[in-house]
């Protein structure tokens, strides 16, 4: 089946690793023999790029390919365990500022076995911010850090996408998850942008749902929910979690959005152990790049290539990873699947619902909005402190090198208040938050006064470990208090 659509496309792929080379031909085979005119830049990511001591794991040409061809279909590659090595994924995403994961997890039943199969959900995963950051610490003998940054412009610009996402394919729901009972400012910030953001789609349905429990009903009632959109640990989870719903990780796809350049995927790994033995399934990288046709305005292609799939699962032409002697028909490797797909070009299923994707559609562009600057205003300093002992004990020494315009409001540990008057039972370990402010309502404290503090604790054999600045902004406290405080 030839397309009438003559538009030649630039693209760069990536082989990546493991089982990525065999996906990515039969990937390729079938978008040709769908006449999809692709002009294709190879580039290398992953082990190779590794072994050559370049710790991004992306060779430095990539990055000029990229930025020609502004689309990268990418097959999984391995990020190699242990401490040195960046994840590829993480850090393409974040050098381009590919801000939008777009995840459609749908269930193929009766043909894929699942317990849901009236699943048909869009997980919108933002993908540069959150724990992702990477910014980790070991400050003493026994506490670790990760620091977890939410933004707003961040949180803003992912979850205006999810609505017009949601207005674009006339889905009806857009639904959020946080845990902003516990993380009041940044998952907080989340929700409350969520919730203003909502307000300017009066077509659409919005709502919210704490993590845990959100997690707890969209493994047992997916079809309650339509489009989902989450920061990026939250939504990095709950959508292998989602795809496993629908029958197997193996079979969604995934796109990467950003301002000037898009990224498309499999959501799965690079399976080492089926590397070069033609039994991987190529369908998740092939939904990749159905979406990647879709954002190139080839969307009689993408509907063709689609459809075409459909009709293979539905004919019972499965690859071992859903091959099953009630359901299937034949199994087959990586290779003939393809040519099986290649061979239903221009039919449609007869059961599954067959899609339709417009052509010459213009990718969704948001911008966050400009907010009016706060009034930022310094009301004292959290200093942590590495300390073994009594927190009595630490608190009395503190208490007795004091700037003479602070105060010590309270000691915690691990989030917990214990001093003063902690209680006995808490478990403590060497890791300390000493929270210091102004010692009456109207007095003034300064930088000066903060760094001034610091002598003295370092002076009394109390140097500090990390420090963290308390500000008001608009008059509003910008930090957290402690459990008990």
């Amino acid at each position: 089946m030839v397309s009438t659509t003559d538009t030649r496309r630039r693209i760069t792929v990536a082989e990546g690793d493991g089982i990525g080379p065999e996906i990515m031909a039969a990937t390729l085979a079938i978008l040709d023999a769908a006449g999809a005119k692709l002009e294709i830049e190879r580039i290398k990511v992953g082990a190779q790029v590794f072994e050559q001591g370049i710790s991004s794991g992306v060779e430095q040409g990539a990055w000029d390919s990229l930025r020609r061809t502004k689309v990268l279909l990418k097959a999984p590659i391995t990020t190699p365990q242990g401490g040195g090595f960046k994840s590829v994924n993480v850090t393409i995403r974040k050098t381009l500022g590919l801000y939008a994961n777009i995840r459609p997890c749908i269930s193929y039943a009766p043909f894929v076995p699942t317990l849901h199969p009236g699943m048909n959900l869009v997980i919108i995963r933002e993908n540069e911010e959150d724990l992702y950051g990477g910014i980790e610490h070991r400050q003493t003998q026994d506490v670790f850090q990760t620091l977890k940054l939410i933004t707003r412009p961040g949180s803003e610009r992912i979850i205006r996408y999810a609505f017009e996402y949601a207005r674009r394919y006339h889905r009806h729901k857009v639904t959020s998850f946080t845990k902003d009972n516990i993380m009041k400012l940044s998952d907080g910030t989340f929700h409350k942008i969520f919730d203003e953001v909502a307000a300017e789609y009066p077509d659409i349905e919005a709502e919210h749902w704490i993590i845990d429990i959100g997690t707890a009903k969209l493994a047992t009632a997916p079809e309650q929910f339509d489009v989902l959109v989450l920061p990026n640990l939250y939504g990095d989870i709950l959508s292998d979690v989602a795809a496993e719903i629908t029958g197997s990780v193996g079979l969604a796809g995934s796109a990467n959005i950003g301002d000037q350049i898009a990224m498309f995927e499999a959501i799965h790994g690079s399976a080492p152990p089926l590397a070069g033995r033609d039994l991987a399934n190529p369908s998740g990288l092939l939904m990749g790049a159905v979406l990647m046709l879709v954002h190139l305005g080839l969307g009689e292609i993408a509907t063709t290539v689609h459809n075409a799939w459909l009709r293979t699962i539905e004919d019972g032409v499965h690859t071992q990873d859903i091959f099953s002697p009630v359901r299937s028909n034949r199994q087959v490797g990586t290779a003939a699947f393809a040519e099986a797909v290649i061979e239903r070009l221009g039919l449609a299923p007869k059961e599954l619902s067959r899609v339709h994707y417009p052509d010459s559609e213009e990718p969704i562009s948001v911008r966050a909005h400009e907010r009016p600057l706060e009034v930022k205003t310094i009301q004292g300093i959290d200093i942590f402190l590495e300390w073994r002992g009594d927190a009595d004990e630490l608190g009395h020494r503190i208490e007795a090198n004091l700037n003479p315009k602070l105060t010590l409001v309270m000691i915690s540990n691990r989030g917990q208040k214990v001093y003063p008057d902690g209680a006995a039972e808490t478990f403590c370990v060497d890791h300390w938050r000493c929270r210091f402010q102004a010692k009456t309502a109207t007095t003034d404290i300064t930088t000066t006064d903060l760094i001034d503090q610091l002598v003295r604790l370092n002076e009394a054999g109390l140097p500090f470990i990390k420090t963290e600045g308390l500000f008001a902004f608009d008059g509003v406290p910008g930090y957290s208090l402690s459990q008990g405080q």
